[in-house]
Order: C-alpha cells, then structure tokens, then sequence
C-alpha cells in the first residue's frame, strides 16, 4: 500500500469516527433534554420556595417540591405597561408559561429589551420585558409574591428571587441560585445566617421610594441589611438591584397594585 492510499486510509477512518461520534452526542442529547429540562424547572421551582421559606434543603427533598409549588400561580407581567398580563395576551405572545424560561429571551429583542445606561444602575444591560412571578393565594387572598431578579456583583451577574408578603412591601425572604462571587465573601449571600435578615425588612418608605438597602457595615431598623464583610463590590451590587428592581423602571409599579389593595 502507497504512503498516498495509507494516508487517506487513516482520514476516511477518522472521518468515519467523527461521525459516528457527532450521531452519539446529538442522539444523548436528544434523549437527555426532556430530563434536562425537567430538572431546569425543579431547580427553579425549589428556588421559589426557598426564597419563600417554604423550601429548606437540609430538611425537604424534591418530593416534597411538587406539592408545595402547586400552591402558587405563575404569572406573566409586562414591565413596560406595569401589569399583569391575561391568559390570552400571554399565549398571544407565544409564551407557553409551563416551559417559560426568560433567559432564553433575554437577547430575543421580541421578548427583552436594553436597559438605558442612565437607568441600569444593577448593570444587567437587558432585561426581560415579560418576567414571570408567582403568587400565592390562600382563600383568593395573594400571601406571596416572588419575583425573579438579578444584577451584577463583583465576577458577573447573581440570579435570584426575591419573596414579599401580599402586601408588596414585607419581604419574606431571598435566595441566589446562580452567581459567580468569591466563596468566604461575595458568595456568602447564599449563607443561611445572612438570608435570615431579610424576613420582615420593608421596602418602601413613606413617601413610596425604595428604602430596602444593603449597608456596608451592620445594619438596623426596618430598612437595613448588614453588608458582606470583604466584599464591597458584592454588596453594592446587591443593593443595586434592590433598588433598581423594586423601583419604578422594575416591579415597582406591579407592587404599588398590591400595596394600594393592602392600604398601603
């Protein structure tokens, strides 16, 4: 055999592997989507109640996760407009909100939008125009709200939710599923000692401005969060997204609907 015909021996068997490889990466990762996806929506799922203080990993497992999610209502808000969308405004939007995921969307100018620099002080350059929040209702009373927010820290953007009482100014609770923080410092907003501030702070004052901050230093009163020891960029950004997502260019005018109802 020629050095020529060994040569396009050795390709075409190389070839032939690399094809047979690209049929078994695309067929797993066929099969493996529906699972995929399914622990997408877990995942997510068991971030709502944490952050509702529903949801305790050292104590729940996900079994218990299905039953305790039914009890809230998925909703799809226009930010922009500043209310909550109807079910057939939803679908019209081709928005399936059983498999809604709105990062997907967030460089779909369809369902996302950029951020004015003057306004992006949580530094997120797009937003979501339509997010999806959850209520919990007991009795047609809504006792939950959770809402979906993010923003930059020190390494990169922190996703998390955030959960008030029906009157859309108690806070419930927080939790970060996703960030990129310094383990010991930035990322100690994922400590259970830290988290537990946030029950009962409130978030508007008086005159209706957002008044929820996260100071560096200890906190106090109503309105204050310790920050993190050795991680000031981490806790500004906290605070920036505080701000930025229950002021009036986020959720504000979505939770003003609630505070009215609650005589607030």
């Amino acid at each position: 055999m020629s050095s020529k015909e060994s040569i396009n021996k050795t390709l075409f068997v190389a070839f032939c592997l690399c094809v047979a490889c690209s049929i078994i990466v695309s067929g797993t990762a066929v099969v493996l989507k529906p699972r995929q996806d399914e622990n997408r929506i877990l995942d997510r799922n068991k971030n709502v109640l944490s952050a509702a203080g529903l949801y305790d990993p050292a104590v729940d497992d996900d079994s218990n996760v299905a039953a305790l999610f039914a009890q809230f209502t998925p909703r799809i808000v226009d930010l922009q407009a500043g209310e909550f969308l109807s079910s057939e405004e939803v679908s019209d939007l081709g928005i399936d909100i059983a498999t809604y995921d709105q990062r997907t969307v967030l460089n779909d100018p369809a369902y996302s939008n950029a951020v004015p620099a003057d306004e992006d002080i949580a530094d997120i350059k797009r937003r979501v125009q339509y997010p999806m929040l959850y209520l919990q209702e007991i009795d047609g009373v809504v006792e939950t709200i959770v809402l979906p927010i993010n923003g930059y820290g020190l390494w990169g953007i922190m996703y998390g939710f955030l959960a008030l009482e029906g009157d859309g100014n108690t806070v419930k609770g927080i939790s970060y599923y996703e960030l990129r923080e310094t383990p010991g410092l930035g990322a100690e907003v994922r400590n259970p000692s830290w988290m537990a501030q946030w029950p009962g702070k409130q978030i508007y004052d008086a005159s209706g401005e957002v008044a929820l901050t996260v100071v560096k230093g200890t906190g106090s009163g109503q309105y204050e969060i310790d920050g993190l020891s050795g991680a000031t960029l981490t806790t500004r950004g906290v605070d920036n997204m505080i701000e930025y997502w229950l002021g009036d260019n986020g959720y504000g005018p979505i939770l003003d609907q609630f505070r009215s109802a609650a005589g607030n």
